[in-house]
């Protein structure tokens, strides 16, 4: 897989999480990673940093469930007018962590 090409599956990943739920950025490496080779969650967010305006960003976040940094604020309305379960300053990502195997 081309470097494009990793970003567009992420991309296409990112957009296939449903309202509701969220994934890490380490989750969304390692959903890939067979396919791709790669199994970064740093490569991840700078893919999300650069290219990922066009896609839900919001559902992206940290392992421990910290939201995009430097867009706190929007990721926690978006995520909340979604109904993901949020737990101090994130996510609760034990209830709300999706995979790609779960289907939509």
């Amino acid at each position: 897989m081309t470097p494009d090409e990793y970003v567009e599956a992420v991309l296409d990943l990112v957009e296939r999480i449903p309202e509701g739920r969220v994934m890490s950025y380490g989750g969304v490496a390692d959903a890939l990673s067979e396919r791709s080779g790669r199994a970064s969650a740093r490569l991840v967010g700078n893919i999300m940093a650069r290219h990922g305006g066009s896609v839900p960003w919001h559902r992206v976040v940290t392992a421990s469930g910290r939201l995009p940094p430097g867009h706190e604020r929007e990721a926690r309305a978006r995520l909340r007018a979604e109904g993901v379960p949020l737990r101090g300053e994130g996510v609760d990502v034990a209830a709300a962590a999706w995979s790609p195997d779960e289907g939509m």
